[in-house]
């Protein structure tokens, strides 16, 4: 046998070994697929039967929450969010359950004006937006979409990095959160049309002794009847011991609605249940103006001893707050937040007003109940955490 021979029997020799060991050893095979991004490993999964069931412990194992945020100007019918969280997916080790969507009204509803060219810019459509995101994701992913005012998003990639307030400019996040052991995440919808008791008890509002936090959006709520619709959701939320924390939204446009009519107001929101999950929130009042009197209210937050891991901040602010009540001074809530919370990322909005009070909701007990007047409020921030075990 000559050397040429030599080499390529050596070579055939190893390449047979290889494809035993990612055709039989279940170990080796799994070890390397969790270096394999989410999208890559699904299609992974269809090559055999040890493949697929190793890629689905993989799965489960994946439970680290992840977000792609953004902020620019779109040169399509899209909003700008899409184009990056369209790269990044193909780069997550999650598969999404659930995704929180915010992007900023005025760019969305096509109201923006680019100052620097004086030249109106071009309308974001929702439904390009929402068929875009619907893409994107798998068809089991439940998507919850609205648009505000002003955005509050943590960079994507890093939970350390330094939260940004978006007054003004095209900017959106979308947070994904997987299936996680112990923790139900229903989205639920209510408007005039569909709002009764059974369909509080289907999205998990009434008679659920597990849930723990509602994160609620309001939208169309100044239009008749829109305040009474208000009171009506938060009534009986607030006579149970669970954590509420929202605010009222420009519009909620996925997902999409068949049972109102457009301009039509209503609710969409996240209930949240399970024994691993816990929260607390504070509220930054009217009289809290300096940024000295803004960290000191969010380090009241600290008081509820919530751990670091898979824990997410949420800022909802009035459109009215930001660097306006700041005396021009930019980012001062966000940035109080990460002084206090430097490695739990931040998500949220500026809206027409704001919804929560001062609780900690943990274990087996609650910290400060309310009614449904004290849970509403003008020209204030309700800081809030989220753990989810």
């Amino acid at each position: 046998m000559d050397l040429n021979q030599h080499e390529c029997s050596g070579t055939s020799h190893q390449d047979d070994k290889a494809e035993y060991i990612l055709s039989n050893v279940a170990e080796v095979v799994e070890r390397i697929l969790t270096f394999v991004p989410t999208k890559s490993l699904l299609r992974i999964a269809r090559v055999c039967r040890l493949w697929r069931n190793c890629a689905r412990r993989v799965l489960r194992t994946q439970q680290k929450l992840t977000w792609v945020s953004a902020k620019g100007a779109s040169l399509t019918d899209v909003h700008f969010l899409c184009g990056p969280l369209a790269e990044e997916v193909e780069k997550v080790f999650l598969l999404p359950k659930t995704v929180l969507t915010m992007v900023d009204s005025n760019a969305f509803n096509g109201h923006a004006y680019c100052f620097s060219q004086n030249k109106a810019k071009k309308s974001r459509q929702s439904s390009d937006t929402v068929n875009k995101l619907q893409q994107l994701f798998p068809r089991s992913c439940d998507i919850l979409g609205v648009s505000a005012p002003g955005i509050v998003f943590t960079p994507s990639g890093c939970h350390s990095g330094v939260p940004e307030e978006h007054q003004e400019g095209e900017a959106g996040y979308s947070l994904m959160l997987p299936s996680m052991e112990g923790v139900t995440i229903r989205p639920f919808h209510l408007c005039k049309k569909t709002f009764s008791e059974s369909t509080l008890r289907e999205a998990g509002l009434v008679d659920n002794p597990e849930l723990r936090v509602v994160l609620l959006f309001v939208y169309e709520a100044y239009k008749p009847g829109g305040a009474h619709f208000l009171n009506q959701v938060l009534e009986p939320l607030a006579k149970s011991k669970i954590l509420i924390a929202g605010g009222i939204v420009e519009s909620a446009f996925s997902p999409t609605r068949q049972c109102c009519s457009e301009g039509a107001y209503g609710v969409v929101g996240l209930a949240l249940s399970g024994a691993r999950v816990q929260g607390a929130s504070v509220l930054l009042e009217q009289d809290v103006t300096t940024a000295q009197e803004a960290e000191a209210t969010v380090r009241r937050l600290k008081a509820a001893g919530l751990p670091e891991r898979n824990t997410l901040g949420f800022m909802f602010a009035c459109v009215g707050r930001g660097h306006n009540y700041y005396n021009r001074l930019r980012n001062v809530e966000a940035d109080a937040f990460r002084k206090v919370f430097p490695s739990t990322p931040l998500f949220g909005l500026f809206g027409n007003g704001e919804i929560g009070c001062d609780r900690i909701v943990k274990e087996d007990y609650t910290l400060c109940d309310g009614d449904t007047e004290c849970l509403q409020h003008a020209f204030t921030t309700v800081m809030t955490l989220v753990h989810l075990g």
